[in-house]
């Protein structure tokens, strides 16, 4: 159920990337915070892979993200990592799910590690980009992109009369 969903929400990432121009990908110039929609998408991929790549090692640490520029640049290799990551989280046993695996992280007052179960945390990432497509969402709309799946950044738990608007 959960690479379910996250699969899905991937799948839209790659739509949404097949859709838009190179230039609106990389464009840093709606504030405030001017990021690029290539940012976003390298930074929700660098968190499921911390979770994917750190699993079999019993070791996630969403502190050491990979943060590879190729992605935040270049749409058709984000998309090839957007299908390597579906690839490999398809490839997870279902009582992977249950394992506890220390996850690391700085939550602002220093690094800590807790313990987590691998569904745990990828239900967190799942979460993690949802967010994320909300800001990409965000600075389609000031670009003047429109966004044809109206799903798209959407929490599943948002009233349907808020997407609906």
């Amino acid at each position: 159920m959960v690479i379910s969903a996250i699969n899905d929400n991937l799948e839209k990432a790659k739509k949404l990337l097949g859709t838009i121009s190179d230039e609106v990908y990389v464009n840093t110039s709606v504030s405030p915070y001017y990021s690029s929609i290539g940012g976003h998408i390298r930074h929700i991929l660098d968190v499921f892979n911390c979770a994917l790549e750190g699993f079999p090692e019993q070791n996630i640490n969403l502190i050491a993200r990979k943060r590879d520029p190729r992605i935040e640049n270049d749409r058709a290799f984000a998309i090839a990592k957007i299908i390597q990551t579906q690839s490999e989280l398809l490839s997870l046993k279902e009582a992977d799910f249950d394992a506890i695996v220390p996850v690391t992280d700085d939550l602002g007052s220093g690094v800590v590690t807790l313990n987590y179960t691998l569904g745990a945390i990828l239900a967190q990432a799942q979460s993690h980009a949802i967010h994320h497509f909300a800001i990409i969402g965000y600075i389609l709309n000031v670009l003047n992109v429109e966004v044809t799946d109206k799903t798209f950044g959407y929490n599943p738990t948002t009233p349907k009369k808020e997407v609906e608007a």
